[in-house]
C-alpha cells in the first residue's frame, strides 16, 4: 500500500493561554509558535493530561513492575548510585540520560509518587551540576569508541537526551528552575559550539542534532530569546545534511551508508528546522526519506533492515530496537510538525507490530534485533552487519548490546503521549488511537475530557465520550487512516458522515455533557509486496505472521556474563515454518483471510495465546526452503509453481505480528497452473 505524504494547508497563529493542572502545578500549556517560527497544525498536550486505559494502561504498568520501574536494580553498575548523572563515577554518558527519557514520562503517565520520587534525584543533580558557564553534566565523558575518560571532553549528544528529559519534566510541573537552566546551556553552546563543532569528540551528536534543535525551539516558542534562532542556525549546519542525502543522494539505496539508530532518530532534522525555513524542500525530504527507506530497506513492519548498519529489506536482516522507538518519536514529532496522517500511519505499524513482540511480557527481556521471518532465537551468528557474540535475537536484559536496555523505555509512554493533540482553533485531535481520557482546555479555555474506548488495533470501532461543566463550541479532529476505504461517523447514535481514508475530519460543533461519537474503520485485508516478490499480510494497522510452535529454553550464561547478561532466552520451532501462500485475486482475499476474533480481549493481548485475532488461510510447504546460520535460509522468489512445493495444501493460522516471537512475515507466493 503506498501512502501519500503531502503538507497541509498553514494554520494561521493566535494568542491562546491556557492553563492546565498537573500534579497539583498550574502550568502554561499549549505552547504557540513564536514569529519567526511556524505554526504547527497540532500542539503537544502537557505531560500527565492524557490517561492511557485498557492494554495500553497494562503495557506501562509491566513497564513500571518491569525493567524501567526497576532498572537500577537489574542494571545496577550503570543505573545505580555510580551513574555518572547522580554524581558518581559510572556511565558518564548517554545510558542514564536514556532510562529517564523514558521512566520520567512513564511516573507522570501513571501519576505515580513511586516512580516520580525515583526520577526527581536525576533532575535534581542535573540542574545543580549546571556551571556558571551553562554547561552541565558530569565533569568527564565517556567515550565508548575509546573506553577513555577525559576532563571536561564536553560531548554534546548525551546532553541532548538530557535536554528531552527537562522539557517533558517542564510540561509536567512547571518548574520555573527549567527555562533559565536551558537558556544557560543554549548560550554557552552558541559560544563553544563555533569552536567545539557537534562532532568534536564522537560522531553522534553531529548526526542526532536534530534533537538539539527541536529543544531550542521549544524553548524559543517559551522565551521569545532571538539568540535562539542564531544557535538554530549552527546546529542546523553543523548537523548531518540529511535533507540533501534524502533528496540528492544514493544513501538509502546503498548498504552500510549510515548507522541505524543515527537515520531513526536524525531524519526528523529536515522537518524540524522546517519550523523556522517553511520551505518546500524540507518537507520533500523527510517525505522522500521516508518513501524511499520503506521502498529499498523496510523489512520488519514498518522499520528497516539496521544491524547496525542500513542493510536493505531481506526479511532475515535484523532491526534494532533502538531504532523502532527513535523511529516512533521522529513520526510523533513529524506528524505534529505536518499534520500529515500518512506519518500516524506508519506510527501505528510501528508501535503495534514492532515493538510489542521486541520486547518480553515482564518487559525485562528484550531482542537487540529482531527479524520479520524469524525462525530460530538462538545464540548463533547471522548474517548481520555487526553479531554481538551471537547474542543479538536472544532475549535477556544485556543481550546484544545494553544500550537498548536502557533506550527502550520510551516507546510506550511517548506513544501515549501523542494520542491526542491540541489544535491552534482551540480544539482537540485524536490523530492515534488507543484506549485513553483526556483533559484539555478548548474554545473559550474551557476545560473538558474525551473518554475514548476501544479495543483499537483489533477492534474497528472507537467510541468517544465528551464531558464538560457546560456547553461549549470547539472542532473535535479525527484522523482517517489510508487503509481505511470508508470510515463512518456517528454523533449521538445518528449517521453524521462517511469519509475516505488518508485524511481528517473536523466536526465543528457545540458539544454538551455526554455527547458520543463513534468512529468505525471498518478493516480488510490487503497485502503488501517486498523482497523477491514476496508478500506480506496485513488487515487494518496490523501484518499478519505464520502462527509457529515454541519450546522455550532459558540458558545460563556462564561464557561472558558480565557483557551479556547472566541469562538469556531461547526459542526453537516445534512446527514447521517453511511455508508459501496460496495466490488468490486481490478482490477475495477477505474470503481467503477469515477473521476469526478471540472469544475474550485480554488486558495483554501481545502474545500467542492472547491473540486477539487470527487469520485462517491456504499454503504450501517448500522443501527446498531450509535453514541457513539459525535463520530462515534464501527467500524463494515468487512466484513458485506447484511442482516445487508439497503436494497438499494446509490450513494456516496466522496471528498479529506483535504476539509473535518466531514467524514467518514475509512470504513466498505460490501460483496453480
Amino acid at each position: 500500500m503506498k501512502i501519500r505524504f503531502a503538507l497541509p494547508v498553514l494554520f494561521a497563529a493566535f494568542t491562546f493561554n491556557a492553563v492546565a493542572q498537573t500534579n497539583n502545578t498550574s502550568i502554561a500549556a499549549y505552547t504557540q509558535a513564536k514569529a519567526p517560527l511556524r505554526q504547527s497544525p497540532y500542539i503537544e498536550l502537557p505531560l500527565g493530561a492524557i490517561k492511557p486505559q485498557g492494554w495500553l494502561r497494562e503495557m506501562l504498568t509491566r513497564q513500571k513492575t518491569g525493567a524501567t520501574g526497576n532498572l537500577d536494580k537489574l542494571y545496577p553498575l550503570v543505573m545505580g548510585k555510580r551513574n555518572g548523572w547522580l554524581g558518581g563515577d559510572g556511565d558518564l554518558w548517554e545510558r542514564g540520560p536514556y532510562w529517564i527519557d523514558g521512566l520520567l514520562p512513564l511516573a507522570y503517565l501513571l501519576q505515580d509518587k513511586e516512580l516520580i520520587a525515583k526520577v526527581q534525584p536525576w533532575i535534581e543533580w542535573s540542574l545543580k551540576s549546571q556551571r556558571a558557564d551553562g554547561y552541565f553534566g558530569p565533569s568527564k565523558d565517556l567515550s565508548p569508541e575509546a573506553g577513555i575518560q577525559r576532563d571536561n571532553a564536553q560531548d554534546w549528544w548525551p546532553k541532548m537526551v538530557m535536554l528531552k528529559v527537562m522539557q517533558q519534566y517542564y510540561t509536567a510541573t512547571g518548574d520555573k528552575r527549567i527555562i533559565p537552566f536551558m537558556t544557560k546551556y543554549f548560550k554557552y553552546q552558541l559560544q563553544e559550539l563555533p569552536k567545539n563543532h557537534l562532532d568534536h569528540w564522537t560522531f553522534w551528536a553531529r548526526y542526532r542534532g536534530g534533537d538539539n534543535l527541536a529543544m531550542v525551539y521549544w524553548l524559543y516558542n517559551k522565551t521569545g530569546d532571538k539568540f535562539l534562532l542564531d544557535l538554530g542556525e549552527l546546529i542546523h549546519k553543523q548537523t548531518f545534511d540529511y535533507t540533501n542525502a534524502f533528496l540528492n543522494s544514493e544513501m538509502m539505496l546503498t548498504d552500510n551508508s549510515i548507522h541505524g539508530v543515527n537515520l531513526a532518530e536524525g531524519m526528523k532534522e529536515p522537518i524540524i528546522y522546517y519550523q523556522h525555513h517553511p520551505e518546500a524542500k524540507y518537507a520533500d525530504a523527510m517525505a522522500k526519506g521516508f518513501r524511499d527507506l520503506s521502498k529499498y530497506n523496510e523489512s520488519v513492519p514498518g522499520m528497516f533492515g539496521g544491524d547496525e548498519s542500513l542493510h536493505g529489506n531481506n526479511p532475515t536482516q535484523g532491526s534494532e530496537l533502538c531504532s523502532a522507538v527513535e523511529m516512533m518519536y521522529t513520526l510523533e514529532n513529524t506528524l505534529a510538525i505536518t499534520g500529515d496522517v500518512g506519518y500516524a500511519d506508519h506510527l501505528e505499524k510501528v508501535a503495534f507490530n514492532v515493538l510489542p513482540t521486541q520486547i518480553d511480557e515482564n518487559f525485562i527481556g528484550r531482542q537487540y534485533f529482531q527479524q520479520a521471518n524469524q525462525v530460530m532465537i538462538t545464540r548463533a551468528v547471522r548474517n548481520f552487519d555487526i553479531n554481538h557474540d551471537g547474542t543479538d535475537l536472544c532475549y535477556g536484559i544485556l543481550t546484544g548490546y545494553a544500550c537498548c536496555t536502557s533506550n527502550m523505555h520510551q516507546g510506550w509512554p511517548k506513544f501515549a503521549q501523542n494520542l491526542w493533540y491540541a489544535t491552534p482553533d482551540k480544539g482537540l485531535a485524536a490523530l492515534v488511537y488507543s484506549a485513553s481520557e483526556v483533559k484539555a482546555i478548548v474554545g473559550n479555555n474551557i476545560e473538558v475530557t474525551f473518554k475514548e474506548e476501544t479495543n483499537y488495533p483489533f477492534d474497528e470501532t472507537i467510541k468517544f465520550t465528551f464531558g464538560s461543566k457546560k456547553a461549549v463550541s470547539f472542532p473535535l479532529s479525527l484522523r482517517i487512516p489510508a487503509w481505511c476505504r470508508k470510515a463512518s461517523i456517528k454523533i449521538n447514535g445518528k449517521d453524521y458522515r462517511q469519509a475516505d481514508g488518508n485524511q481528517v475530519v473536523k466536526i465543528n460543533r457545540e458539544w454538551k455533557q455526554g455527547d458520543v461519537v463513534e468512529l468505525t474503520l471498518p478493516m480488510h485485508v490487503f497485502k503488501n509486496t517486498g523482497y523477491e516478490n514476496s508478500i506480506s499480510v496485513q488487515r487494518g494497522p496490523i501484518v499478519y505472521a505464520l502462527k509457529i510452535g515454541e519450546d522455550v529454553k532459558q540458558v545460563k550464561n556462564t561464557k561472558d556474563a558480565d557483557v551479556y547478561g547472566d541469562s538469556y532466552t531461547e526459542i526453537r520451532p516445534t512446527t514447521p515454518w517453511n511455508y508459501g501462500l496460496i495466490r488468490v485475486d486481490d478482490k477475495k482475499l477477505d474470503e481467503s483471510y477469515k477473521a476469526q476474533p478471540a472469544a475474550a480481549f485480554s488486558t495483554y493481548p501481545w502474545s500467542q495465546a492472547n491473540a486477539p485475532v487470527q487469520l485462517k488461510t491456504k499454503g504450501r510447504r517448500i522443501p527446498s526452503w531450509q535453514l541457513y546460520n539459525d535463520s530462515a535460509g534464501p527467500l524463494p522468489y515468487s512466484t513458485i509453481w506447484n511442482f516445487d512445493t508439497a503436494k497438499e495444501e494446509e490450513e494456516l493460522t496466522l496471528i498479529p505480528y506483535g504476539c509473535t516471537r518466531l514467524r514467518i512475515a514475509q512470504f513466498p507466493v505460490i501460483d496453480k497452473r
